[in-house]
Parts: C-alpha cells; sequence; structure tokens
C-alpha cells in the first residue's frame, strides 16, 4: 500500500503508507504556525489519494522554508528540517515557487540567536532528498 501526492493533478511523490500518512498528519499539525491552510486534500472515499491545490500549498511551504530559514534555534530548525525540505521537494516537482528558499533569509527576533540557516543547506537536503523520494 502507498499514499498518493498530486499538485494540480500532476503526481508529485509515491511513498509507502507510513512516510505518507505522517507527512500528511505534520501539515495539518503545521497549519497553526504558517498561518495558512496546506492546500492538501484527500479524496473522498479513498485515504491513500492526497491532491494538493498547487497555489495554496505554494504559499502554505513558502511560509515554512521562511521561517526555518530565519530561525537561529537549532531545536525548531531541527523540529521543521524533515517537513519543509520534504515539502521544497513536492512544490519544486509541481512547479511551485518558492521565493523564500531562492531569495536572501530573513532574521527571526523571536529565537535564541545564532547562525541562521542558510539557503545551502535546504539546497543541499532537498537534492538529497527528491533523490530517496519516488514519484
Amino acid at each position: 500500500m502507498s499514499q498518493y501526492f498530486s499538485i494540480d493533478g500532476q503526481d508529485v511523490w509515491n511513498p509507502s503508507n507510513g512516510p505518507g500518512r505522517l507527512f500528511a498528519r505534520l501539515a495539518e499539525a503545521l497549519v497553526p504556525w504558517a498561518g495558512r491552510p496546506s492546500g492538501i486534500g484527500v479524496t473522498p472515499g479513498d485515504p491513500d489519494d492526497h491532491p494538493i491545490d498547487g497555489a495554496v500549498f505554494a504559499e502554505f511551504a513558502d511560509a515554512l522554508v521562511a521561517e526555518y530559514r530565519a530561525t537561529s534555534h537549532p531545536i525548531k530548525r531541527g523540529l521543521l528540517e524533515g517537513f519543509v525540505v520534504t515539502a521544497a521537494v513536492l512544490a519544486r516537482r509541481g512547479g511551485c515557487a518558492l521565493p523564500a528558499l531562492d531569495g536572501p533569509a530573513e532574521t527571526s527576533s523571536h529565537d535564541v540567536s545564532g547562525a541562521p540557516a542558510g539557503p545551502d543547506r535546504l539546497a543541499e537536503l532537498t537534492a538529497e532528498y527528491a533523490r530517496a523520494m519516488p514519484e
């Protein structure tokens, strides 16, 4: 058994049930954090099929990428990292723009000081995850 994720009708990921369900649940949990809906749905009658609204998902993923890149708190960064990188891979595969990943990192005054996560770390992880994620 596996899960199916598609952005605007284009298949972008076909993980096994464990990672797929975890990703969908984490997205639900991060909606309040991002301050916007995820755009990830579930097909009625088929809980393994997740159609994604590309425009909504792009805004959701971009907000979380921005949060990840702005924080200097290592625990917060670690908690966000796996989801953010997976979301970035899906967004890229679906043709979604992620300005927060491509532009300069903002800084947050809410977290402990330290070095914010730069685009190189996310770019490296995105490439690594993309190789490990079946389409």
